[in-house]
């Protein structure tokens, strides 16, 4: 059976999973979803 990293990976290499990384990429580099994950690490962090 193929490990979890193995299947990731092999998804990663896919043409759904490429598509999927260039979506995040975009999504990443827009200053209103910079500013969630900023937000959000600080709540975790208070805890």
């Amino acid at each position: 059976m193929a490990s979890i990293w193995q299947r990731l990976t092999a998804f990663l290499r896919s043409p759904q999973g490429r598509k999927l990384t260039e979506q995040v990429k975009r999504a990443a580099q827009d200053p209103k979803n910079q500013q969630r994950a900023k937000d959000a690490l600080k709540r975790l962090r208070k805890r």
